[in-house]
């Protein structure tokens, strides 16, 4: 019997799969309270600009503290169960005091400002202490003779024997984050998800609202898809069908008057037949891709990868399937905005990461071009985020000017 089938290597392996969910789960988490930090920020500067000036513009300040809030339920959307963004504030001073979203987000603003960063910080110093100590026998050497150790050590450096102890010690800071992490991260985020959810009953209405807008978005989209499929059918298909017949019409008059000639006008013939189906599997491609069905999302994606202009490296982690609906959504994706960094980019390479998590499938597509990709109507980009909301999607874009360009997207998994 082989270790890998032994009771030892079944353990050996349980722990490791185990050690490797934890990391993940740490890394995770330690992404999410650097998050909850930088709101933390926003909230202490909201929380200053209430006690200073917003007596003297309250409504401008009520409107500043809403954006703020919106950005802390966005972060929370994409770390759990979405946060709703209710709608404008109030116009009126009176009823903006009276409305129950802005007095529960002045409640999270002082929560938030203090809790928050007073978390977030204490991570941070938790995950740069790990990284201090478990890094520190590689550099000591370049402190002066006599230096103490970093973080917390107060002990003298006069060796390699002191720098490992150090390195132990970075060892036991980076088993605490390990431990405390996605703790702290659940105990930074439960203000937001208390005092920035929708009151009572306004779930579902929100919910209508927003599943109407994204059903509006979907039949604009399915619309446009349509008008692509006839463009390309009327463009080029029909029209060398078109010529197809007209040839074999010539063929078949040229073999009355000169055998000859009409081989000539059937081998044009034939050549046109051909242009046809070649266009015609592109358009049905367009529409389904068999293969999706053939090599699943993981072939078709590296498919699109080796076919792109731009070098694309696809990294993707996927134990299994996804419903065939949300997969063609995710390979549209994949394939418009591989077009777009071909076209508009001037990038030298991009990336596409795929992973499955929590019943959710996460898209990351990215070049290091020269950025300034916005949303406008009838772009690439509205047509991506329209495909991914009519399953019930998130999309961002990140592109700043300089680079880089980064579009991530979330689906639902179904199967």
């Amino acid at each position: 019997m082989s270790f890998e089938d032994s009771a030892a290597g079944r353990r050996f392996h349980a722990g490791r799969r185990y050690l490797n969910d934890r990391i993940r789960l740490a890394v995770d988490a330690l992404e999410h309270l650097v998050g909850g930090l930088s709101t933390s920020l926003l909230a202490l500067g909201g929380l200053a600009h209430v006690i200073g000036i917003g007596i003297f513009l309250p409504s401008p300040t009520l409107r500043m503290v809403r954006a703020v809030a919106n950005r802390e339920r966005d972060r929370l959307s994409r770390w759990g169960p979405p946060v709703v963004n209710p709608g404008p504030v109030p116009a009126g001073l009176r009823d903006a005091l009276r409305d129950y979203a802005v007095r529960r987000e002045l409640g999270w603003l002082a929560v938030h400002a203090f809790a928050g960063f007073l978390i977030g910080l204490l991570a941070l110093v938790i995950a740069l202490y790990a990284l201090q100590g478990v890094t520190f026998p590689l550099w000591f050497w370049l402190l002066p003779p006599g230096s103490h150790g970093p973080g917390l050590l107060t002990w003298r450096i006069d060796g390699f024997l002191d720098a490992l102890g150090a390195g132990v010690l970075g060892i036991g800071w980076l088993a605490v984050g390990l431990a405390v992490g996605p703790g702290m991260a659940r105990l930074q985020a439960r203000p937001g998800r208390r005092l920035l959810a929708p009151p009572p009953g306004a779930d579902l209405s929100l919910r209508v609202a927003q599943l109407t807008a994204t059903r509006a978005g979907a039949l604009d989209a399915h619309a446009a898809e349509l008008r692509r499929i006839e463009r390309s059918l009327h463009d080029g298909t029909q029209n060398r069908l078109v010529a197809v017949n007209v040839l074999l019409g010539a063929a078949r008059r040229a073999l009355a008057r000169d055998p000859e000639s009409a081989t000539a006008v059937l081998e044009r013939a034939q050549d046109a037949a051909e242009q046809a189906l070649a266009e015609l599997r592109t358009v049905v491609r367009g529409i389904l891709p068999p293969v999706l069905a053939d090599r699943g999302l993981t072939g078709a994606l590296n498919g699109l990868a080796a076919s792109s202009a731009v070098p694309c490296r696809v990294d993707i982690d996927m134990p299994g399937r996804c419903a065939t609906s949300v997969e063609a959504t995710a390979y549209f994706v994949v394939a418009e905005a591989l077009t777009n960094v071909n076209k508009h980019s001037g990038a030298t390479a991009a990336t596409v990461t795929v992973r499955s998590e929590g019943g959710q499938l996460l898209l990351l597509v990215s070049d290091d071009g020269h950025g300034g990709a916005a949303e406008r109507d009838g772009s690439g980009i509205t047509g991506i985020r329209q495909r991914v909301e009519a399953y019930d999607g998130r999309f961002s874009l990140t592109s700043p000017p300089g680079g880089p360009t980064t579009i991530q997207v979330e689906l639902p998994c179904g199967s």
